[in-house]
């Protein structure tokens, strides 16, 4: 049951056979009083057959018996106490007796055959317990298993008399049903497999699913329909219905793939590091990322959930974290670190996410993200010293000034592969695989471009900052890419930092 399920496609084609009608209803009707989604695998949920119109129970009847007994093997059954004893359902007893069924949703047993077929000369509160309300005394589950059956000509017997008959019906609709929905199971697991195949290949490449125009005249139906078109094994236009369809398919591999995660993680301890941003559609999100060390003695990182905030207080971000945690029952007690950004709602020392985290668990110790303190540090210094400052202010201008103008960016281009050609040529630089790239400007932000930009650059102070800048900033970088290291550990990192300062 863990698995997840797509609904069947409808059965009701020009293919399939009709139900017999008596003289005051028409074939027309009974197709109209039939609901597919009245037919409900967990017994527990179901509508009793009696509650369905008369002239469409046999056709219930055919589609139950199509699905068969709703007997999850190797789900997690709920232990009830029993004085010191706990008891649970077994799912062993399914071979014992074909005809029980287990509710998940009411945690009780019921009586397939009884549903379907129980006679209707009056009723006792043994087979109601098994067709209506649900049987759930677990100690005494095997006893009252056999007095369910009964005698000979039990209710429970008669019933299995009418399903065994109702089954073996040669020339009948079911029997006809039966072996053409074999055919449909057949090319329903073909589709199914091929739209599975390019969900899990969107999913992984990060590609959208739909497209602007997904009619069937359409040019270029998205991603999704595109690439199922491609699949000659897929008739996707006999299919199933792909919007939903490939939402249910991406929720149940985003649901799978959190699962492996967790199992990985195991009894084990592990970090926690959050981020905040704001998403295309100007909602609040929270990236939780999980941080620990596996079974092969690794340092994992994984991304587990991204969590719509309505605001980012802190007692909505703990309460966003406790229910992610209840939800993938991750416990607390094995929270062993945190780390965030310096905001005064992650890190404040009595009212922050990290104060409300340590006074529940005094073990998840906080540490705030070296690289960021890193770029904190520089940008705070740089913004400190007005000649550096100013020197920025410029380059900004600069690089904006050049983005606006396709010529000059063509020029800039051509003017820095001349000159990687002239230092290959005097072995000033080396050619290699991922060296002297081409990059493009980065743009910093909106600004006017003001006069003068060539005389500033070209005075000796600019000039001067901007070597300059360029040594300390090199030594920076490497500092910062070594702090993001997943295998860092915070002792090499301190003797990183100490080097570094030595240097500058």
């Amino acid at each position: 049951m863990d698995k997840f399920f797509i609904k069947r496609p409808s059965e009701e084609s020009s293919n399939t056979p009709k139900v017999p009608l008596d003289s005051k209803s028409s074939e027309e009707d009974i197709n109209t009083n039939f609901n597919f989604n009245e037919i409900v695998s967990d017994p527990g949920l179901r509508k009793l057959i009696e509650d369905f119109d008369f002239g469409i129970r046999d056709q219930v009847r055919r589609e139950y018996l199509t699905r068969g007994p709703c007997q999850p093997i190797d789900h997690n059954f709920p232990q009830k106490d029993y004085g010191k004893q706990k008891r649970s359902f077994q799912d062993t007893w399914f071979k014992q007796h074909p005809w029980l069924e287990y509710s998940i949703t009411k945690d009780a047993a019921f009586c397939f055959w009884c549903y379907l077929f129980k006679p209707s000369r009056g009723s006792r509160m043994g087979e109601d317990a098994f067709t209506k309300m649900g049987f759930n005394n677990w100690e005494k589950a095997l006893e009252k298993f056999v007095e369910h059956i009964g005698v000979v000509n039990s209710m429970h017997n008669d019933a299995r008399v009418k399903f065994q008959g109702f089954q073996s019906q040669r020339q009948s609709v079911s029997h006809l049903l039966a072996a053409h929905s074999h055919e449909m199971e057949v090319a329903y697991h073909i589709r199914l497999t091929a739209v599975l195949d390019v969900t899990r290949f969107l999913l992984k490449q990060g590609l959208p699913f739909c497209g602007n125009d997904e009619s069937s005249n359409s040019l270029n139906k998205g991603n999704f329909l595109e690439f199922l078109e491609c699949q000659s094994k897929c008739p996707w236009k006999q299919s199933i219905d792909f919007p939903k369809n490939s939402k249910e398919l991406a929720n149940a591999c985003a649901t799978e793939i959190t699962r492996v995660i967790i199992d990985d993680i195991g009894d084990s301890y592990f970090s926690l590091m959050i981020d905040e941003a704001r998403d295309a559609l100007v909602k609040q999100q929270m990236g939780v990322v999980l941080r620990y060390v596996n079974r092969n003695r690794r340092v994992i990182e994984r991304f587990l959930a991204l969590v719509h905030v309505l605001d980012t207080s802190t007692i909505s971000l703990k309460n966003a974290i406790d229910c992610l945690f209840a939800k993938h029952k991750l416990s607390l007690s094995r929270l062993r670190g945190q780390g965030y950004d310096g905001a005064s709602n992650m890190r404040g020392e009595f009212n922050g996410f990290k104060a409300l985290i340590l006074r529940e668990n005094p073990y998840a110790r906080y540490v705030h993200c070296f690289a960021h303190q890193l770029q904190l540090v520089i940008v705070a210094a740089a913004k400190g010293n007005l000649i550096v400052s100013d020197f920025f202010q410029y380059v900004n201008m600069i690089v904006n000034a050049t983005r606006a103008s396709c010529k000059r960016r063509d020029q800039l281009r051509q003017h820095h592969h001349d000159r990687l050609v002239e230092q290959l040529k005097k072995v000033e630089i080396v050619s290699d695989k991922g060296k002297n790239q081409e990059s493009s400007l980065a743009r910093l932000g909106d600004t006017r471009i003001v006069a003068s930009l060539i005389d500033k650059m070209e005075n000796y102070k600019f000039v001067f900052v901007m070597y300059l800048m360029r040594r300390l900033l090199r030594m920076t970088n490497e500092l910062s890419l070594a702090l993001q290291q997943k295998d860092q550990n915070i002792v090499q990192a301190m003797r990183l930092i100490e080097a570094v300062k030595a240097r500058l």
